[in-house]
């Protein structure tokens, strides 16, 4: 067990110390406008060889440095979280691979390269969502694969259209592509591919089933790496959301996303689940803000979502250890009581979800929502940016009323107390860039100030919407409320919103059970069936026949050539008569 947490221990530190120096990386870059671009020529053969590009540049530098800090914080969280475990070791080799296909994905200008760190996050997130073997891993695992296999295809059919150009390196023809009519498809294929990825509708009920995975990964996946390819993927192509119709669909979809995300949480009772909804909402927030062409406030939501929503999942656990792995936010209360350091972190990260001044989250909300009040926007997309705000709201603070207040649900004998040290440093390292990391990033990434100019009223909009939210999430919480809620009364409506507006079923029978006996039917019909009986096996069989026949003519059987002789005299003698 020693040896296992010591190769915790060292993993936590390279990644840890590669994080500061590529920190360190980005603010050169950033700072002198560089950018640097490298190919490294694998192999060579006469006139043809295979090239690898890399891009180097302060975006990719930034957020990589922020998925390695992420991960070596989850990577020393998982040491105490998971050391009953007896597999460990394959655990941190998955978690690595996992932020090595992130790496390959986020450094790649060029569509081959990026198919590698695609799908290589795409097998390896499906090791490990089957992770604790189980019949709801594997449905699960399922899911989340054959969700993901469609945007996969998108993307070979992307760079399949890619060879009208000559090269795979999109970053050189972005703007041939905005302006050309007929490679406006590869723009779409790419944001087929994005929307499989980040989980928008309809692809968003794979997102969480992905919490049958270990809750460490959770924290990883959906904070800063498979969720958030998607996002990233269309942060690099967006001049071709800029000012065109496919922009407009992005908006709409990612716009109902965060929408039914929001909605869904408030009807949820599994804390993991609350947690994934709240990403999913976040990520619709992300893909809208940069359909409307702010693609540097998208990226900066994207690395503040990310730290306060690692810090979430990583206090989720810690929660979930301490009730004997028991999920439901019903059966919790009174947690602030028992776990004071895990409480106190779990409720930054909620206020910094909630947007709460001067934490991380308010320094990109707040500037989105500012930035759409300014923007030229119809009522829908606006109704649904600040209404799903209140609902972010809503949810977060029910989540704590439930599971921080009152008397405890659970157990007359428990010994509920804060996790070990090792969990909770993990948890403060986190939790001290929930509070400074978005006034460090605001000063990075917008070193010049926006000039935003606003009504008051419109200026206190954003603040009454949560304020709003809030007060409703208590009140729909509050016990003594309880006979006038009429989430029973109205069942049907309530069970739509709560099941994501039936998309899990739509999805675990339109992409996993129908396709899957169409394809057997095809299979057994075709393939097997009459393909097989006029193709292969026919051709087969007649061909035996016929070298039986030859076999047997030339084997110099004197009566058959006899037989065969007075036949053909018979046949020249009625030849001739008639």
């Amino acid at each position: 067990m020693s040896k296992n947490l010591s190769i915790c221990m060292i993993w936590f530190l390279i990644l840890n110390m590669t994080s500061i120096v590529l920190f360190l990386f980005s603010l050169n870059f950033l700072l002198n406008d560089f950018c640097l671009f490298l190919e490294w020529e694998v192999v060579s053969l006469n006139s043809s060889s295979i090239v690898m590009t890399f891009l180097f540049d302060w975006m990719s530098l930034l957020f990589m440095s922020f998925v390695l800090l992420i991960s070596s914080l989850v990577i020393y969280y998982s040491k105490e979280y998971m050391m009953g475990d007896v597999n460990i070791n394959r655990f941190i080799m998955l978690v690595l691979m996992f932020v090595l296909s992130m790496m390959l994905l986020i450094i790649s200008p060029n569509l081959i390269s990026i198919l590698l760190g695609w799908d290589g996050l795409g097998l390896v997130s499906y090791c490990l969502v089957i992770y604790f073997q189980n019949v709801k891993s594997y449905n699960a695992g399922m899911l989340t694969a054959l969700s993901n296999r469609i945007g996969d295809v998108a993307f070979l059919l992307a760079i399949a259209w890619m060879l009208n150009y000559g090269s795979w390196n999109y970053i050189f023809y972005l703007e041939l592509m905005k302006n050309s009519i007929e490679m406006e498809i590869i723009g779409y294929l790419i944001v087929l591919a994005a929307m499989t990825k980040s989980a928008q509708i309809p692809f968003s009920s794979w997102l969480p089933a992905a919490m049958a995975a270990p809750t460490p990964v959770s924290a990883l996946v959906h904070s800063s790496t498979l969720v958030t390819a998607g996002v990233y993927l269309l942060i690099r192509f967006n001049i071709l959301l800029c000012e065109s119709l496919l922009g407009q669909i992005l908006l709409l979809i990612s716009g109902l996303t965060m929408f039914m995300a929001g909605l869904g949480a408030n009807f949820e009772f599994d804390l993991k689940k609350i947690i994934a909804l709240s990403t999913l909402s976040q990520l619709g927030l992300m893909m809208s803000i940069l359909s409307m062409g702010f693609y540097k406030l998208a990226f900066f939501h994207l690395l503040t979502h990310a730290l306060f929503k690692a810090l979430l999942f990583m206090c989720a656990g810690a929660i979930i250890h301490n009730m004997n792995n028991s999920q439901d936010i019903r059966l919790m209360g009174g947690l602030s009581i028992f776990m004071p350091l895990t409480s106190t972190c779990f409720n930054v990260a909620n206020l910094a979800l909630c947007g709460m001044p001067f934490l991380a989250g308010f320094y990109s909300k707040d500037m989105i929502l500012e930035i759409v009040s300014l923007s030229y926007i119809n009522y829908f997309s606006f109704f649904l940016y600040f209404f799903s705000t209140g609902l972010t709201v809503c949810y977060s603070l029910r989540l704590v009323y439930y599971s921080m207040t009152g008397e405890l649900n659970w157990g007359s004998l428990n010994m509920l107390a804060d996790e070990g040290w090792i969990m909770l440093r993990g948890m403060m390292g986190l939790l001290i860039m929930s509070i400074i990391g978005g006034s460090m990033l605001s000063w990075l990434i917008f070193p010049t100030p926006y000039m935003i100019c606003l009504p008051y009223y419109m200026k206190l909009l954003t603040l009454f919407v949560c304020i709003m939210g809030g007060l409703i999430g208590y009140l729909i919480s509050n016990v003594s409320l309880f006979y006038y809620n009429k989430s029973f009364n109205n069942y049907l409506s309530s069970y739509f919103f709560g099941s994501m507006w039936f998309m899990p079923y739509i999805a675990t029978y339109g992409v996993i059970k129908y396709p899957l006996v169409l394809g057997g039917i095809i299979f057994k019909s075709f393939d097997q069936g009459w393909s097989e009986y006029m193709g292969g096996q026919n051709l087969y069989s007649e061909l035996i026949k016929y070298s039986q026949l030859n076999f047997f003519l030339h084997n110099n059987n004197l009566k058959i050539y006899l037989l065969l002789f007075v036949l053909w005299i018979i046949f020249l003698f009625f030849y001739m008569l008639f």
